[in-house]
């Protein structure tokens, strides 16, 4: 006899034996049950005081007879769907319901998540006969948003629907409906964002309206967002079960491929979820260094994105069973040898470990190509700031490049330097780096950390703004929070305000104002001039060069201002090559037309420390 699932806990031999006789009973294809069956069951469950179901397969036969509590049934293993993203399961649920209630939230979820043909529930006389049949059946994509239409008939002999030609026709529906999004071939999306005791709701709309950005930069079609309050996260899915269920079942009706969510998934979360819901489960992190592989160009970016991946992976691999154990031979190889988790653990640490070397000797060549730009003497701006600031338009605007630049955040990757001459014929370097954002993934930030190195030999950064965004004042916190940890915190810096144009004359002047910045437009241009003259005032007045030049020009016989002491010997080591590139540049110099005279003698900088009871030479 075939087994009897569920609580089978305290039923009478007669009981099952009842129960396992429902096996040879069998129901029309096209009905939904038939009244024999529908008499019977409601029997067995007015006996028991039990909910009792079956599974019926589209020719009329029971799969499964299960049997629950007064309150709910818990349907046993049904095993995988059937082949086809747009098909149903191919089985009906009908069971008894006592109590004389409607479908409930677990029998409408059971529908969507199973992908049921029908699930039926037959009220349950007082007499045991049955009374009242409530069913329902999943709904196409409509501009309602149902999921599911529930239909009820007074009795089992009143039953219209036709359980065949109606799962059937839906198959149809699902199978037109996906067709017609394929034709894009994008990842359709639902982003679930977080908020909690450390995050306000402000806070996370905020975060989950510049995740809909990420996703759009990714190339996802974001379906729908929700967002989930709890005071502590779960942690086994995050948001809670019963929320992961209402996702689940919103993105099987809007067919949707793949579920964002907002926060960093913990391996153990991801790997739950994801069998919770059979979707591609992805995190701000992964969706993040997706947008970082799509962009990087050069070889440096491709490695270091490389690196993160493997870094955010290798926490993540889990072995799923031990079939795929290795045998080694030969001795001290005999037993299960390594397992495959084993061996992808290995690989991925090996290829971390190659990678860093590459990464640092590609560092080494950054450094030396670094000394010798700087021996020539050329001050360096670099442009950081949020991710889609407009650094990258700011670029073009002050040099006549064409440096890839889109509405889009991270539009581009890979540092890029440019000569920017000044209007008093002064040249600097320019160069824009990648742009920032809030939780940054540390592994990013230290692959990266090479390529922001470029960062601390700038004698000058420039901090660029969206002063349209009213996200403004978070932006700028995350950007000095990510430059204090790259150790940069004391790196002079110029506020610039960018993308004025959006806002009103009077508003920009006050908001450049008070907060001491340079208000600029690099799309039309506006108050680059103004920008020119701050950093010309910052590089040429209060910087390093004219330091450099007062110190190379200084008399033989003078001390320095400070009454003889140039300061300590880490100061003396700062300023030397300083003093130096201001040499070459002074002996450069063209001389004026006139009377031939000898030239001008420089002394060296004073730069020891003068010894007391010693004469310095």
């Amino acid at each position: 006899m075939q087994e009897v699932h569920g609580n089978t806990l305290g039923l009478k031999p007669s009981q099952l034996h009842a129960l396992r006789r429902t096996y040879r009973r069998r129901v029309d294809a096209q009905s939904i049950v038939s009244p024999e069956l529908a008499r019977h069951l409601a029997e067995v469950s007015r006996e028991t005081n039990r909910q009792v179901g079956v599974l019926l397969d589209r020719k009329g036969d029971v799969q499964a007879v299960v049997v629950g509590d007064a309150r709910k049934l818990d349907l046993p293993d049904v095993g995988r769907g059937r082949a086809g993203e747009s098909r149903l399961r191919g089985l009906r649920l009908v069971h008894t319901h006592l109590n004389g209630e409607p479908l409930t939230r677990d029998d409408h979820t059971d529908l969507a998540l199973l992908r049921l043909d029908l699930v039926a529930a037959i009220e349950v006389r007082d007499d045991g006969l049955p009374g009242r049949v409530h069913y329902a059946h999943l709904l196409p994509e409509n501009p309602q948003g149902a999921m599911w239409k529930d239909e009820e008939a007074p009795t089992v002999h009143d039953l219209a629907y036709d359980a065949l030609s109606g799962a059937l026709a839906l198959e149809d529906e699902f199978a037109r409906a996906r067709a017609a999004r394929r034709t894009g071939g994008r990842e359709r999306a639902i982003l679930v964002g977080f908020g909690g005791k450390g995050r306000g709701r402000a806070e996370a709309e905020a975060s989950l309206e510049e995740l809909k950005e990420l996703a759009r930069t990714a190339g996802v079609e974001v379906l729908e967002a929700t967002l989930q309050l709890r005071r502590d996260p779960d942690p086994r899915y995050l948001i809670g079960k019963g929320k992961l269920e209402d996702i689940v079942l919103r993105s099987m009706q809007r067919m949707a491929t793949v579920i964002v969510f907002d926060a960093e998934l913990s391996p153990s979360q991801a790997r739950h979820i994801a069998e919770a819901t059979s979707l591609k489960i992805l995190d701000r992190t992964q969706l993040i260094l997706d947008i970082f592989a799509q962009r990087a160009q050069s070889a440096d970016g491709k490695l270091q994105v490389e690196l993160a991946q493997l870094k955010y992976l290798y926490p993540r691999l889990v072995g799923r069973d031990d079939s795929l154990s290795r045998l080694a031979g030969g001795i001290g190889g005999r037993g299960p040898g390594e397992t495959k988790l084993e061996i992808d653990r290995r690989r991925v640490r090996d290829r971390i470990t190659a990678l860093e070397r590459r990464i640092e000797g590609l560092g080494a060549d950054r450094t030396l190509r670094r000394k010798q730009r700087n021996a020539r003497g050329l001050p360096v701006l670099s442009i950081v700031g949020y991710t889609n600031a407009g650094k990258s338009t700011l670029l073009n605007a002050l040099t006549d490049s064409a440096v890839l630049a889109e509405d889009k955040l991270f539009a581009t990757l890979d540092p890029t330097s440019r000569r920017l001459r000044f209007p008093r014929d002064r040249e600097v370097i320019i160069t824009d780096t990648v742009g920032f954002i809030r939780d940054l993934p540390p592994d990013l930030v230290n692959a990266f950390r090479a390529t922001l190195e470029e960062l601390g030999d700038a004698d000058l950064l420039l901090h660029v703004v969206d002063a349209s965004d009213p996200r403004q004042e978070e932006q700028i916190a995350a950007v000095e929070e990510i430059l204090r940890g790259l150790g940069l915190d004391g790196k002079r810096r110029l506020l610039v305000l960018n993308k004025v144009d959006r806002l009103p004359p009077e508003t920009q002047a006050a908001l450049a104002q008070r907060r001491d910045a340079a208000a600029v437009s690099a799309v039309t241009r506006a108050g680059l001039g103004g920008l020119l003259a701050r950093c010309e005032q910052l590089l040429w007045t209060d910087g390093r060069v004219a330091l450099g030049d007062v110190i190379a020009a200084a008399p033989a016989g003078e001390d320095a201002a400070d009454g003889g002491r140039a300061g300590d010997d880490d100061a003396a080591r700062a300023l030397a090559p300083r003093a130096a590139r201001a040499r070459r540049r002074l002996r450069a110099r063209p001389r004026r037309a006139g009377p031939a005279a000898a030239p001008p003698r420089l002394a060296a900088p004073r730069l020891v420390r003068r010894l007391p009871g010693r004469r310095n030479s």
